[in-house]
């Protein structure tokens, strides 16, 4: 992914960006230098946390990446996907009900979530929600739709 631009955020920007982010998913980011990304050839935009890129802006919201939810450790927001699940989630497939072990009450349809295996409770995607948390666990249907997963562009930029 080649940069088209890459400037320093001001203090209220990243005021509003950790408030966001405490809100949305019980987590308090902390850096010194908070850099916000945009590439070419992509609506993309990141921002890198002491130079590794932690949350990224889907439909132009703020949310963790990959990187930043293994970092962080949110407690809300969360899908949790079983053994069968993995390899398919972290190919960027979109998460189907029969590999969701558990999700998050507090999910509501389109809401950006972190899908983690349940296992160890490692990352391996997010996702925006088609369903409501509690709707989620089942036996048939697509509830989350991929966004960024393991191994992908994204995952792979070092800042």
């Amino acid at each position: 992914m080649q940069v088209k631009s890459r400037h320093h955020l001001r203090s209220d920007a990243v005021s509003d960006l950790e408030e966001t982010l405490d809100e949305q998913l019980g987590v308090a980011p902390e850096g010194d230098a908070y850099e916000r990304v945009e590439f070419e050839e992509t609506d993309w935009e990141v921002i890198l946390i002491d130079g590794d890129p932690q949350v990224a802006y889907f439909d132009e919201e703020p949310f963790l990446t990959v990187r930043g939810a293994n970092a962080y450790d949110p407690d809300r927001r969360l899908v949790t996907v079983d053994a069968g699940a993995i390899s398919f989630v972290s190919d960027g497939a979109d998460v189907m009900r029969p590999g969701i072990v558990e999700a998050s009450d507090d999910i509501s349809p389109d809401d950006l979530v972190v899908i983690a295996e349940e296992s160890h409770g490692k990352v391996l995607a997010v996702g925006r929600a088609r369903v409501e948390g509690s709707d989620m666990v089942g036996d048939e249907g697509k509830v989350v739709d991929s966004l960024h997963h393991v191994g992908d562009e994204l995952y792979e930029f070092a800042g």
